[in-house]
């Protein structure tokens, strides 16, 4: 029987399948079905900065003048005065989700400062929740701010959070920094037990004829998974944090090329959000039958045996594979 266990944030996991933050998250029948068919943790939807920060004068300011940031934020968020979950009902919601399934549940936090964020991450970790994932989308609009200013805010952020609690942390970031793994590193010192790789930035589209900014959401393809695999691969042996790979999993080869990568963990939301909650079932079973064909005997045999410390080729990750890669097309 081939061991589909691993260990992500210091939990052990009966397998690497963890559904990712979701509207699907949102009910708890639902979260009872995940585990049934065969989910190893839940990371629940997110709860954003700004429903924390509901009556605050300033809440106009941030949302504006933050352009279109967030795939759940902006001009898509829904009308805080009438959305249907506070504060005050996610800390319910993440005591009921113990209390309904045995899988540990990872609240998602989603914002950029400091704020309320320091005293809630108390009250989540107080409610019950296994870690917290610090969901930081932020797009720098302004030409002004620097990088080490945009660097500081993730570090700061990070920082506070550790000092507040005692359960796990996990950060989940976009790939859009200048040296991603100097960045891993600095984020790892701060106090971040995990990385998730990577947040998906949604951009606004033009409707031509209304002559208007549209947001739009695209599920992910299993293509988007190649930027993932190419730095979990980097990563992995240059920090002790855990990485989860989220963005394009929905095969077990999926699974299987993000463990090889180093990742203790693949995350799934769109190939849930396709083919429904009980797809969990059959791509566990893929697999381990894929595992059982290739005489593997666990997941943690193969975890990092494609990374770039431990293939022949470790140049591949760099540029100097540029330039074959480039050469090698046919044009047909």
């Amino acid at each position: 029987m081939v061991d589909l266990s691993t260990k992500y944030l210091g939990l052990n996991l009966r397998n690497p399948l963890v559904v990712a933050a979701s509207p699907l998250c949102k009910e708890l029948p639902n979260l009872r079905q995940m585990e049934d068919a065969g989910a190893a943790a839940i990371v629940l939807h997110s709860l954003f900065e700004e429903q924390i920060n509901i009556e605050s004068k300033e809440l106009d300011r941030f949302i504006w003048d933050g352009a279109e940031a967030g795939a759940e934020a902006t001009s898509i968020f829904p009308n805080l005065n009438n959305y249907n979950i506070g504060p005050d009902a996610y800390l319910e919601h993440i005591r009921a989700a113990k209390q309904t399934v045995s899988i540990p549940v990872i609240a998602s936090l989603n914002g950029v400062s400091r704020g309320g964020w320091v005293s809630f991450a108390r009250e989540v970790q107080q409610a019950g929740a296994d870690a917290i994932e610090l969901n930081v989308y932020f797009i720098p609009t302004e030409a002004a701010a620097t990088s080490d200013e945009v660097e500081k805010l993730y570090l700061d952020l990070v920082r506070e959070i550790r000092q507040t609690v005692t359960i796990p942390i996990a950060v989940k970031v976009g790939p859009f920094f200048s040296a991603f793994a100097n960045m891993a590193q600095r984020l790892e010192a701060a106090g971040a037990n995990g990385l998730v790789l990577f947040n998906r930035f949604y951009q606004p589209d033009f409707d031509l004829d209304a002559l208007e900014v549209k947001p739009t959401l695209t599920l992910s393809r299993s293509g988007e998974l190649l930027l993932r695999l190419h730095w979990t691969a980097i990563l992995h042996g240059q920090i002790q944090a855990d990485i989860a790979i989220t963005g394009g999993v929905h095969t077990a080869e999926d699974v299987v090329k993000s463990m090889m990568a180093g990742a203790k963990v693949t995350m799934l939301a769109s190939a849930l959000l396709l083919h429904g909650i009980g797809y969990l079932r059959p791509l566990r079973n893929q697999l381990e039958a894929w595992l059982e064909h290739r005489e593997y005997e666990s997941i943690k045999q193969m975890q990092g045996s494609m990374s770039q410390k431990n293939v022949p080729n470790p140049k591949a990750f760099q540029r100097a594979n540029y330039m074959k890669v480039l050469s090698s097309y046919a044009v047909k």
